[in-house]
């Protein structure tokens, strides 16, 4: 084997180094940690002792921790859905908009991403709270005699995490309605079919590889987003997220905290592959 060669074998090697090296340090070896210490047991104080232990991973199994995992699926579930609802119409407006245009609805979309969401979040509250914008406009124009209750309530916290995860739904939309092979249309409209059955019978099926990345870049980020249930929720939303965050900080109970972690990132695996399988189904029916 010449020096050539053996430069050419260690390409891929010298390229991925760095990646391999800084995913090492910064993902797999803290994930390591967590997951060694969800085994592992609390001190009187706070401080984490080294026994052995199963009883954090069957606390979990808890009926009030059960509920709140629930009530934490059901409100991601919610998100996903309004994401979806308004988000495909968008993306599907953009992918078929003149080239001309197309830039600038793209544009709208990640604008947002340069502001910090945590900034954003505050303007919602501003715009939300008893004496804020809309309530003082409401009574203003005498639609309502006293401020209506819109912050800490599970519509808050939804309103908050969809707006923050709407442009992770549109992109894998336009993505995938943009790279829609248009012949299919020509075809259904050719066989007399109308645009409404088109829409479902070849547009929804052909676009849903964006559809499933798009709930699956929503769903799990809403699991983990702890600071909007915190600011619009308050201390009456209790989400899996708020929960794992409090184990940390305040009750500084770790190894409970860590294996709700690893609970909480199964659970993430899980849909990932469910959304691996679900694609290459689709591409074994699209080879057929």
């Amino acid at each position: 084997m010449t020096t050539n060669s053996l430069k050419k074998n260690k390409g891929p090697l010298w390229t991925l180094s760095p990646l391999v090296i800084w995913l090492s340090i910064l993902v797999a070896v803290p994930l390591m940690f967590v997951i060694a210490i969800g085994f592992l047991s609390r001190g009187t104080y706070g401080n984490v002792e080294f026994k052995f232990t199963l009883e954090n991973y069957m606390r979990i199994f808890n009926p009030l921790y059960l509920k709140m995992l629930l009530s934490s699926l059901w409100l991601s579930l919610i998100t996903t859905i309004i994401c979806l609802a308004a988000g495909y119409p968008f993306a599907y407006f953009i992918a078929n908009a003149p080239k001309r245009i197309r830039g600038i609805l793209l544009m709208l979309i990640i604008i947002p991403f340069w502001t910090n969401s945590l900034i954003r979040t505050y303007a919602w509250i501003t715009l939300l709270r008893t004496s804020g914008i809309i309530n003082s406009y409401l009574m203003q124009f005498g639609m309502i005699n006293e401020p209506i209750q819109f912050l800490y309530t599970n519509g808050a916290v939804v309103l908050g995490l969809a707006y923050t995860l709407f442009p992770f739904m549109v992109l894998p939309l336009y993505a995938s309605i943009e790279s829609l092979d248009k012949r299919y249309l020509e075809a259904a409209s050719d066989l007399g079919a109308n645009p409404w059955t088109t829409f479902w019978k070849i547009t929804v099926p052909l676009t849903m590889p964006g559809i499933i990345a798009g709930c699956i870049l929503v769903f799990i980020p809403t699991l983990g987003l702890f600071f909007i249930p915190d600011l619009m929720g308050g201390s009456k939303i209790m989400l899996i997220s708020n929960f794992i965050k409090n184990q940390f900080l305040t009750a500084r109970d770790w190894p409970f905290g860590s294996a709700a972690s690893i609970v909480l990132i199964a659970l993430t695996f899980i849909l990932l592959g469910v959304y691996v399988k679900i694609l290459n189904k689709n591409k074994n029916m699209e080879v057929l």
